[in-house]
Formats: structure tokens, sequence, C-alpha cells
């Protein structure tokens, strides 16, 4: 994974994964593996699918040459409120960015450790 700074304040993991290293195939297929790693994590919840992509055409915004789809998975990992911004920081989104040769997985850091470790390790593990 590489992490950089989005924006000068936004720390971002990214993961570019060639589609021949995987054996996913679309957006669909990593989103679903995505939501399924989530739901059988004994403390994060999925909340939703954004299709960025749509939402951004439909829009007549700016796309990214080669971007084929764009969706973001909503979850949270929330399993305790001590101050109140922690809401600011959660809930968690993970992009997937599809290309016609590769995806791009991309997540801003986790406040805490553990749990950044966790989105780090589904991640890589889509490469077989």
């Amino acid at each position: 994974m590489k992490k950089t700074i989005f924006m000068d304040k936004y720390p971002v993991y990214s993961l570019e994964l060639l589609k021949n290293e995987m054996s996913l195939k679309n957006t669909q297929e990593v989103v679903a593996y995505f939501k399924e790693k989530i739901e059988i994590h004994p403390i994060a919840t999925f909340i939703t699918i954004f299709d960025h992509y749509s939402h951004t055409k439909k829009l007549g915004g700016e796309i990214l040459e080669g971007l084929i789809d764009a969706q973001n998975v909503v979850f949270c990992f929330g399993a305790a409120i001590p101050n109140t911004k922690m809401l600011a920081a959660r809930p968690r989104s993970i992009g997937v960015c599809e290309f016609e040769d590769k995806f791009i997985i991309d997540f801003i850091e986790a406040p805490k450790e553990e749990l950044h470790s966790v989105m780090e390790s589904w991640s890589k593990a889509l490469k077989k």
C-alpha cells in the first residue's frame, strides 16, 4: 500500500492491482468482496454502496480518463463514542476504481491503528 497526503491534509492509502493479479473481474465483484468482509467483522457495520461514477456522470462532472467505474463501500467500525469528534472520522469508506487493466483501492487512514490494519489486510488479500 502506498500512503499519500491528498490535498495537503488527508492521509490516503492506495493499492493498485492489475486485473491479471486478481481472481475478481469487475467492480461489482470487488465491492461484494468488501461487503462480505465487513459483514463478518465482529464490530463493522455495512451501511451502503455509493455509485460515485454514476453520480458524477449524471452531474456532468469531470471523470478521470480511462475510469470505467468508481464505487464507495460505506461502513462503520464504531464500537464507542468517546467524544463528539469521533463522528467526524466515521463512517469509513473504501473506494474501488476500475480501469481497463487494473483496480485502484483507496481509503483514508483510520484513527485506530488496528482497524486501519484490517482495511489494509482486506485490500492486500485481493491479490492472488
